[in-house]
Parts: structure tokens; sequence; C-alpha cells
């Protein structure tokens, strides 16, 4: 039988080995704060009762929408009038990938569905209103921008750790997606460190507009939010160079009751940055905005920066900024 001494040593033994053990890392401030604007943002999908399995189905509608845009885009616009924006053979066919990624993307996500005993939502009638090659990849860039924030901002909403973990190696493939056709575009890749969450009701309303109908059985329970456009500054395909303090125009059929612009982005305390409204002047761009900005009309604009869809009354809208 060990001795009092002994054992006394062998703890002491391990409680020193136990101290000498690198510390476990904390999150960092601005980790805490993604992670806070991804819960807030949800709250209210919560509040609708969403499963997991529902969270695919909102995820898969999505992925079916990227993959019928990159599949009419290329079957609409020649190899011919990518090269004119200055691709090359290989960066063509990197673009090209994108859409068998997405593509790809469905089919994990029908067999994930499928084997939970539900039936897959169907691919919709879309309309992407395509005009030129040039247009295709800047919507491009807008709709990988919508689904990396869609992946984010579902994150908290998942329970399935195996789920959260396939759906976290889409998000990585969704950034690179991301950073090549802003590269392809002649833009930073990367402008922000970090990417912006959206709850599941603002990510629908990003992509209501391009869905024309939906098979019997393949509509979500979300509802869209009015839509929102940007009078002026003409909005442009790409980034847009503007100043803190530019006056924005904006244009909603739900305007009359609003009171604030909200600006979505990662780096806006709180989540939110909140600027006053008025019909007629429009609002101000706040400081200190890069990369992609989800812009809202709202009856409210709280000081702690909390968006939520109870004073959201138009958008978002998505902004790209340098």
């Amino acid at each position: 039988m060990p001795s009092i001494m002994k054992t006394a040593g062998v703890i002491a033994g391990l409680a020193a080995v136990a101290c000498a053990l690198p510390a476990q890392p904390k999150l960092t401030s601005r980790q805490n704060h993604i992670y806070s604007i991804a819960k807030r943002q949800n709250a209210a999908a919560a509040a609708l009762g969403l499963q997991d399995v529902d969270i695919l189905q909102f995820a898969l509608t999505l992925e079916w929408l990227e993959a019928s845009f990159y599949q009419q885009g290329f079957a609409q616009f020649g190899d011919d009038q990518f090269t004119a924006l200055g691709l090359n053979a290989v960066q063509l066919a990197d673009l090209k990938s994108i859409g068998t990624s997405e593509a790809s993307h469905v089919g994990f996500l029908q067999s994930a569905i499928a084997q939970a005993g539900v039936q897959p939502v169907q691919p919709c009638q879309y309309n992407f209103g395509f005009t030129d090659a040039a247009g295709m990849v800047g919507t491009a860039a807008i709709l990988e921008s919508v689904g990396i924030s869609a992946y984010l901002g579902a994150a908290p909403l998942v329970s399935d750790a195996k789920i959260l973990s396939s759906a976290a190696s889409i998000l990585t493939i969704e950034a690179r997606h991301q950073s090549f056709v802003r590269v392809a575009q002649g833009i930073a890749a990367s402008p922000s460190p970090f990417d912006t969450p959206l709850g599941p009701k603002a990510v629908f309303s990003l992509a209501a507009p391009f869905i024309q109908s939906c098979p019997g059985g393949s509509n979500l329970i979300l509802t869209a939010f009015p839509t929102l456009t940007m009078t002026s500054p003409a909005p442009v395909a790409g980034v847009m160079a503007l100043a803190q303090g530019t006056m924005l125009q904006l244009q909603s059929d739900a305007a009359s009751g609003a009171t604030f612009c909200g600006f979505t982005n990662s780096a806006a305390p709180g989540g939110t940055a909140f600027s006053p409204f008025d019909a007629a002047q429009g609002c101000a761009l706040p400081p200190n905005l890069a990369g992609t900005v989800y812009v809202t009309l709202t009856s409210a604009g709280p000081a702690d920066g909390v968006l939520t869809d109870d004073i959201t009354l138009a958008g978002p809208m998505v902004m790209n900024l340098s």
C-alpha cells in the first residue's frame, strides 16, 4: 500500500505538470464580439423553433441559388467575354470550378437532409438579371459574401456537432470563392480581418429578389423584408470608395416609418452602426467601415449597436467598401 508521503509526492508532481501545461486559449474580445453579433441576430430565428434540419434546408436553398447562378451565367456568356475582363485560362477555369463546388454542396446537403427523413427542398425559378459577364462576376462576389454571412450567422443555431463541422467545411470553401472572385474583379481579396454574420431572415431577404417561384413544399417559413435600393451615389459593380459622412440616398416602399439606417459590419461596435435617416436627405455613411456592409432601414438606432428583426423595416442591401 503506498505511503501518504509517496501519494502526496505523486499529487505534487501532477500539479507541477498541470501548471507547466500551456493555458487553454481564451477568446479575444473581437472573437467574443463576432459571436455575440451572431447570437443576437439569430434570436428571432431561434424563437421560430428552427431545428437543425430547417437550417440545412435553408442552406440548401442558398446553394441551389448559387449553383443555378453559375450554371445559367456560364451558359449565357462565352469564355471570350470573361477573358475580355482580363482573366487568363487558369483563372477562367477557377471561376468555373466555383459552380462545380456549389453543385457539390447541393448534393451533400440533399443527402444530409434525406438521411434525417425529410424531403429536401427543390430548386426554384430564378431571375438573376444577367446583362454581361462583368455584371455576373460582380453579382457572384455579392452572393459569395452573403453565403459566408449565412453560414457564419447560422452556426449558433446548430446543435449537432457533426452538422456544424460539415457546415464549417462549406463555409471555408465559400470564403475561398469570395476571395478569388474579388481578385478577379481587381479588388482586395480580404478587405476586413473578420466576416459579418447575418440571421436567416436577413439572408433570405437578400436572396428573395432573385427567386421568382418555388415548387410546392420548397418554400421556407421565412418572409423577406421589403427590398432596399440605393439611388445615390450610383451603385457600381465591385468596390465603392466612399468617404465617411457621404450622404446615401435610399429607396424602399417601407421607408415611411424609418428613422435610422443600419450599417451591419464586423467593425461596427455592437455589430451595427446607426445613422439618422431622412427621406429627403438620406443618411450619412458612418466611419471605420470596410469590406462587405449590409445596409437596412430601421425604426430605431440602439446605442448598443444591436440590430434586431423587430426594428428592421427594409433591406438589407449589400455595399462593398474599400
